[in-house]
């Protein structure tokens, strides 16, 4: 049951990098106004998915498998890290593009 944190995590990390790719990928001439909604369920996504690699090292911890906890815990801290900048620079571009729409 406590290897499905790590299943949750990835993909919640991918919904936290599909939504906005795929708002940017959609045709300019629908609605765009949902895109701080998208925004926000995108940070959300990546937030759960951060703090479900806490919840697998805390497990890590309780149980004592300290040598599991040291293998990972560097990949971890790079996985997230990429996942924590890729979100921001993805709902970023989000905000920039549709701002400028909505000023049109």
């Amino acid at each position: 049951m406590i290897g499905l944190l790590n299943i949750g995590s990835l993909v919640l990390g991918l919904i936290a990098w599909i939504l906005p790719a795929a708002n940017l990928m959609r045709n300019k001439r629908e609605n765009q106004g949902n895109w701080l909604i998208i925004g926000l369920v995108s940070m959300s996504a990546c937030t759960i998915a951060l703090l479900f690699q806490i919840f697998y090292n805390y497990h890590l911890v309780s149980i004592e498998d300290w040598s599991a906890l040291m293998d990972t815990t560097g990949g971890v801290v790079v996985a997230a890290t990429v996942l924590i900048l890729v979100t921001i620079v993805l709902n970023a571009v989000n905000l920039i593009v549709y701002r400028k729409m909505l000023g049109k």
